[in-house]
């Protein structure tokens, strides 16, 4: 492909045998004459310095920096460190949502319209888990509030839950959070009450993600087991005052007839990943550490 410089000349001589390094041509007062030869820098003379390098450097004593956001806001909201683990098996968490089929990251946190409230966590909230498929009912965005018998969307049936200071956990099929690495379809459900997510198995990525929150990610020992969660159930999960690389985690599902099942879950966490859960989130962990240094 020919520079643009040559292009133009030919295109002014009207000839494509013109030479612009020999040729000449005829100016306005009818004069022979020969293009100036184009020149440029191959680098800027001063560099590549500029006024404004769009870089500022973080101040070296952060301690005494206010980050001021109107609370008003729609978009924006601080974060609020997670709350710790309180020491003790969990007990008497509901079943917020028994997934059925594929349920991806999009379907637990959807994008489009919902991606303008990313900086606002508790309105991206309302998005939570509205695209999964209730195993119960085959409906998305309606489960049963056991607070109410009534059914409702996901979100605002977790909000109660979350209201009333109960727990609950969230029951998924294969590949649980596939699609997208998006750190939202995590942080919400930690930010609403969720305390675990069971599945029969995660997507690698949602399920670091969820370790990160200080999130339960449980995976059923026998897939089966997944049968065995009813719509009414509460929920123990045991063995956490012993919680420790693999080493499996009791379930036990409390049905409404009075009757029990109960059954192990695994875990992948390792010891970095269970400080996490106990510390309530990994940036906890990341706060004690400077607040030491």
């Amino acid at each position: 492909m020919a520079s643009p410089e040559i292009v133009t000349a030919l295109a002014i001589a009207g000839e494509l045998t013109f030479n612009p390094l020999k040729d000449k041509l005829s100016n306005a007062k009818g004069e022979s004459v020969l293009l100036d030869e184009p020149k440029g820098y191959e680098l800027p003379p001063k560099g590549f310095a500029v006024d404004d390098p769009g870089y500022q450097a973080p101040a070296k004593d952060g301690s005494k920096i206010n980050v001021k956001v109107d609370p008003n806001s729609q978009r924006l909201q601080l974060l609020e460190p997670f709350t710790p683990w309180e020491g003790t098996d969990l007990k008497g968490l509901f079943l917020l949502i028994k997934a059925k089929g594929k349920c991806t990251t999009d379907h637990i946190s959807m994008a489009g319209p919902w991606l303008k409230y990313r900086g606002h966590l508790d309105n991206i909230s309302n998005n939570m888990l509205i695209g999964a498929v209730n195993a119960f009912n085959d409906k998305t965005d309606s489960v049963k509030n056991e607070l109410t018998g009534e059914f409702g969307p996901v979100p605002a049936t977790q909000r109660a839950y979350k209201a009333k200071g109960i727990g609950s956990v969230v029951v998924g099929d294969e590949n649980y959070g596939e699609g997208s690495s998006r750190e939202h379809a995590a942080m919400e459900p930690r930010h609403l009450g969720v305390r675990a997510i069971l599945v029969k198995s995660f997507a690698r990525i949602h399920e670091t993600n969820l370790k990160k929150q200080g999130m339960l990610a449980l995976t059923f020992a026998d897939k089966s087991d997944y049968d065995k969660v009813r719509q009414d159930d509460t929920i123990d999960i045991l063995g956490l005052t012993n919680f420790s690389p693999g080493k499996p985690l009791t379930v036990v599902l409390h049905h409404n007839d009075g009757s029990s099942d109960t059954f192990p879950v695994n875990h992948t966490y390792n010891q970095q990943q269970i400080e996490w859960f106990k510390a309530g989130g990994a940036l906890n962990v990341i706060r004690k550490q400077f607040a030491k240094g």
